[in-house]
């Protein structure tokens, strides 16, 4: 019996099998998936463990799925019925802050947090914050999460510097290390980031650090349209003041998170009116007079690419209006959106890609409201149309529309279980022939995370 023998390896504590177990482990935060019940949850505590497990796991023609906190907004960590699902709960050590190489070493189950926690007591910080300090390292590996950040840092891609993973056979596999760069063979570091567990179970990653910067200001510019919001992103970031964040906001969104969060801006009335969107923009800087000039700068540009005014927010209200746009899904989630998408397209292309797909959510009479990391492309669009086929079709219209625009369907959510029919129809043959040949290099078997998985049948 599967889970006697996994007791075996982890201890009868770490193998969980009630019913209310199981139902925390059966989903993520993905709004459009049925929930799935595993057989059995087991919580390893080394790579050692986790290589017993998957060779169990094989042996008894069970797939996997691995879990860190579960805040995943496509999916990928829903399990199959009758899957295990492997937590990475216990395996929640900053092992290493190397003050010299500037880099941490972490197991996969710590959070954001508390990296963040140890990072800052060297004077040091982990740049990607997509927006729950409560997800987990290796959940964040395996999505390649990105976030407000990602216009200066680039997302977790651009931070993994190693990993130690165990393949499905039970193998362990490291790759990279405390390296600024490498030339070695394929890159199999940044294969398995972004991979969704489908590849191998990530037991150790290592991470670049960064300074952390004492001096911060928010500037909030109201627009009187998103067109004009849209086309000032290029500019601003061609102006070299470097932003640590840029993103939009559309005013449906903009209220809904201030309301929320009872959050009073101090925009005079007929400003609020007038605006259809705002751009929100924060400078850091490790000179004070620096980061004042910068702040000056950006005002005389938002000024000239149509801005109604541009207010620097006290840091109070600048902190808590950031967080509010972090968790801008749990807002639009209570007010009943469907479904949350994350297509991300050239700069450039914001506008066009932004009036298309409301173009498109007009045609099919339901609504859209957007948000997003305005600095690199990724427009979040929360989808409010209940109606499943509806908003199936209508998402697949706006997933091309940004296709057709040079971009992808997914910046950092993951494909997960919510797109995968759509990457199946929106990806060339070819593309998808050779991911499903990876994918079998990796997992022959196929019991890591196989419904989200590329495989031959996608092709045909």
């Amino acid at each position: 019996m599967l889970a006697a023998a996994l007791a075996a390896v982890v201890g009868a504590a770490h193998v969980l099998t009630g019913d209310d177990a199981l139902t925390d482990h059966s989903h993520d935060e993905a709004l459009s998936i049925t929930w799935r019940r595993p057989c059995a949850v087991v919580r390893p505590g080394s790579t050692a463990e986790v290589s017993a497990i998957l060779r169990l796991a094989a042996e008894h023609g069970v797939s996997v799925t691995a879990r860190g906190s579960g805040t995943g907004l496509s999916g990928a960590a829903v399990p199959a019925e009758g899957a295990l699902v492997v937590s990475f709960a216990r395996m929640n050590r900053v092992l290493e802050i190397d003050t010299e190489n500037h880099v941490a070493v972490v197991q996969p189950g710590v959070t954001l947090a508390e990296l963040d926690r140890a990072a800052a007591a060297h004077g040091l910080t982990y740049p990607v914050q997509p927006g729950e300090n409560g997800s987990s390292l290796g959940g964040n590996v395996a999505t390649n999460a990105g976030g407000m950040r990602a216009v200066r840092y680039g997302a977790t891609r651009q931070q993994v510097l190693g990993l130690e993973a165990v393949l499905p056979s039970g193998e362990v596999l490291r790759t990279g290390g405390k390296l600024a760069k490498a030339s070695t063979g394929y890159d199999l570091t940044q294969l398995i980031v972004g991979s969704e567990g489908t590849l191998a179970l990530v037991t150790e990653a290592t991470l670049r650090l960064y300074p952390r910067l004492p001096h911060q200001a928010t500037v909030l510019a109201p627009f009187p349209t998103v067109d004009e919001v849209a086309a000032a992103v290029p500019k601003v970031v061609a102006s070299g003041v470097g932003p640590l964040i840029l993103e939009y906001l559309d005013t449906a969104t903009m209220n809904a998170i201030t309301r929320a969060e009872d959050l009073e801006l101090g925009l005079p009335d007929g400003v609020r009116a007038g605006s259809d969107a705002y751009l929100l923009v924060m400078l850091e800087n490790g000179a004070k007079d620096r980061l004042d000039t910068d702040v000056e700068r950006l005002g005389t540009l938002l000024a000239g690419l149509g801005a109604t005014d541009a207010y620097v927010l006290p840091g109070p209200a600048a902190r808590r209006l950031v967080e509010a746009r972090e968790r801008a899904f749990w807002t639009v989630r209570a007010m009943g959106a469907a479904d949350i998408v994350d297509v991300v397209v050239p700069r450039a292309a914001m506008p066009e890609f932004l009036r298309r797909a409301g173009e498109i959510a007009e045609r099919y009479g339901s609504r859209l409201a957007g948000c997003g990391h305005a600095g690199d492309g990724n427009v979040h669009l929360s989808v409010f149309e209940p109606d499943d086929d509806t908003r199936h079709r209508l998402l697949g219209e706006v997933f091309r529309a940004g296709r057709e625009l040079g971009g992808l369907i997914s910046g950092e959510h993951g494909i997960g279980r919510s797109k995968r029919r759509h990457h199946r129809e929106l990806t060339d043959p070819v593309t998808l022939a050779l991911l499903a040949r990876v994918k079998a290099a990796f997992d022959p078997h196929g019991i890591l995370n196989p419904e989200i998985s590329p495989s031959p049948e996608d092709t045909t």
